[in-house]
């Protein structure tokens, strides 16, 4: 069993994800609301260093101001490149501020759903 971990930026797109993953049999997915590090330590007071205020200003912006959606799912050994295929083509990992997937190895796994 692996667990795939996707931090997805592009929160738009979680809809068509979703329904892509369960096209293909990949189900029981766990989403959570998250925020990025840096989004957190930039809220402070004005009066911090220069460089922190400017970086501040962008992400503050409209288009960054957002939070994250954080998926998980335990799949099988054999989902493993599948599950990377329809992420990748639904979410285009080469343009910036879209999102991470990363893939662990899970020594044990329980549940009904596994």
């Amino acid at each position: 069993m692996k667990l795939f971990v996707l931090v997805l930026n592009r929160v738009e797109k979680l809809n068509e994800l979703m329904v892509e993953y369960a096209r293909e049999g990949i189900c029981g997915a766990t989403i959570l609301d998250s925020k990025g590090m840096a989004r957190e330590i930039f809220k402070g007071p004005e009066e911090e260093v220069s460089f922190f205020n400017s970086v501040r200003k962008f992400l503050q912006s409209e288009t960054a101001n957002h939070h994250n959606k954080t998926i998980f799912v335990v799949i099988r050994e054999d989902q493993e490149e599948l599950i990377k295929k329809i992420t990748s083509k639904v979410i285009d990992f080469t343009q910036p501020d879209t999102g991470i997937m990363f893939i662990i190895n899970l020594d044990y796994a329980f549940g009904k759903g596994l």
